[in-house]
């Protein structure tokens, strides 16, 4: 008798429903959706909503990915309905590409080769890093890193809720840290009900854990301590709990999460776009070269400190003299390197013998005239008035957001694709920017780049006619966190400039930028 392999046993047992419950069936080596994604170690679950969270293996492409696996009984009507809504609303998701959300690769439906508890699965990248939870297992994060660390999902949850989907980013184990030291919606699919607000109060949650190392969001998973509350029901403020925290940021992260027992309110604070604003006034960037290496050296990067700095008045006392010395000398020897120029240029531009200028008409050897330099005309702001997608490759990133490069706030942004390959040659494309258009032509003198993908490359090139890498460059820069300024080499008017990245920063296995503002300066034609 031929025996039959032990996989073809667990897929009769299923459908004949011998098999236990799902839980008892979704176990490491498993695979499902016709054998392409080999089950590898349970990362969670979303009890909310029957929701399992696997890494998997997909057999076809030979790499790990994020599973979200609904789970429930497929006789039930209301739960097979809510499994497909949630599944619709994945598959929207798909076309939705931010560094803050794991991009969905594809939606599956149940399968009659999969246990019969599944009802779907949601396939993401998968997101290399660390867990949520592990993050606090110690204590919690020094404000100003955790403001740092959790701006890339504020900023995908505004960027969602603008294209009118939801994430469902209100879940501690749906939500992973990346090597770089970002926090990232790494298992998609919302529940069937999961509004826009759940993903503020989820923002709110997850502030309220890196400040204090409480869930403060419904039921608390295994192992994590829920928020408190006060005598009067409601919750305690981060700043309670440590006052270090500042008012800021402990505000914001209780007014996000707003009244549980109200549904529809968020206690003032309604988008991703307010909280992102707080972040980015609290985060601290102390060490960005070894940002990128946090995840990988939790012992001794800055960036993971557990414990908040408990100042030294003694040290401050000091230091603070030693730097008013330091610049009481500085500006000493910068009066008397200013007075030795002068003297030097009054010594050789006037005669010592006839006291007569030399460089007067008639007193020039030769008889020659000395031509006179025309003072250059002030720089002052120069207004962008449009953009369009520039990419060598032809296919242009993320257009419709091209608009918010100079729609004067920072808060907004405009971003790369997730690529595969860093760009240059024998990648996709050799760059991807924007082409701006100044509201009138002219010299241009600096351009000053917002954005917080340090590392990324630059490249400021002229337009003459068809945009491309062939204009004449006119600046280059590698961006740093915040505000770059590039100064511009130009010796005639211009009414549009190439601003196009030539090097994107890693994220998340792949490569992506993104640029919150740019602003133009220039003299006039």
């Amino acid at each position: 008798m031929t025996s039959k392999p032990t996989e073809q046993i667990a897929a009769e047992r299923d459908e004949s429903g011998d098999e236990g419950s799902t839980e008892q069936v979704l176990t490491p080596g498993r695979v499902l959706d016709h054998g392409r994604y080999r089950l590898l170690s349970q990362v969670g679950a979303d009890k909310r909503c029957n929701v399992q969270l696997w890494r998997a293996k997909d057999g076809v492409l030979g790499r790990d990915v994020a599973l979200t696996i609904l789970v429930g009984d497929r006789s039930d009507a209301e739960a097979a309905s809510g499994a497909r809504r949630t599944l619709e609303r994945a598959m929207h998701a798909s076309t939705f590409n931010h560094v803050g959300v794991a991009r969905v690769l594809d939606v599956v439906t149940q399968s009659s080769s999969d246990p019969t508890g599944v009802l779907g699965l949601v396939i993401a990248e998968w997101t290399h890093g660390t867990d949520l939870l592990d993050l606090v297992a110690e204590g919690p994060l020094p404000p100003g890193t955790a403001a740092r660390l959790l701006q890339p999902l504020a900023a995908a949850v505004e960027a969602a809720h603008h294209a009118g989907l939801v994430l469902g980013a209100d879940h501690p184990q749906r939500i992973r840290v990346t090597p770089d030291g970002e926090i990232r919606m790494a298992f998609p699919g919302p529940m069937a009900q999961a509004t826009s607000s759940d993903d503020v109060r989820g923002l709110g949650a997850a502030l309220y854990l890196l400040l204090t190392g409480r869930w403060a969001l419904g039921d608390a998973p295994e192992g994590l301590p829920a928020a408190p509350t006060g005598p009067d029901g409601n919750l305690v403020a981060p700043r309670t709990l440590r006052p270090t925290v500042p008012l800021e940021l402990s505000t914001v992260a209780v007014r996000a999460l707003g009244n549980p027992d109200s549904i529809g309110t968020t206690g003032g604070v309604r988008t991703g776009a307010a909280v992102l604003r707080v972040l980015e006034q609290h985060a601290t960037f102390e060490n960005s070269s070894a940002s990128a290496q946090g995840a990988r050296s939790t012992e001794s990067n800055e960036v993971w400190r557990r414990e908040d700095p408990k100042p030294d008045k003694a040290k401050r006392k000091k230091l603070m003299i030693s730097v008013g010395v330091l610049a009481v000398a500085t500006l000493l020897v910068v009066g008397w390197i200013a007075a030795s120029l002068i003297g030097m240029f009054t010594e050789t531009n006037t005669g010592h013998n006839t006291g007569q200028v030399i460089g007067e008409t008639g007193n020039r050897p030769g008889g020659q005239q000395q031509p006179s330099e025309q003072p250059q005309a002030p720089a002052t702001p120069v207004k962008i008035t449009a953009g369009t997608s520039f990419n060598t490759s032809g296919d242009a990133d993320a257009p419709q957001r091209i608009p918010n490069l100079f729609d004067g706030n920072p808060g907004t942004w405009w971003s790369t694709f997730a690529y595969k390959q860093q760009l240059g040659p024998g990648g996709i494309s050799n760059g991807t920017g924007a082409v701006l258009t100044l509201d009138h032509a002219a010299v241009l003198r600096e351009v000053v780049i917002n954005s917080q993908s340090a590392g990324t490359k630059v490249e400021i090139r002229q337009v003459n006619g068809t945009p491309s890498m062939d204009g004449k460059l006119l600046g280059s820069a590698v961006l740093n966190a915040g505000d770059t300024s590039i100064p511009i080499q130009a010796d005639s008017p211009t009414q549009q400039v190439l601003v196009v990245i030539t090097q994107l920063v890693p994220s998340n296995g792949g490569f992506a930028s993104q640029i919150n503002e740019v602003k133009v300066s220039g003299s006039a034609a």
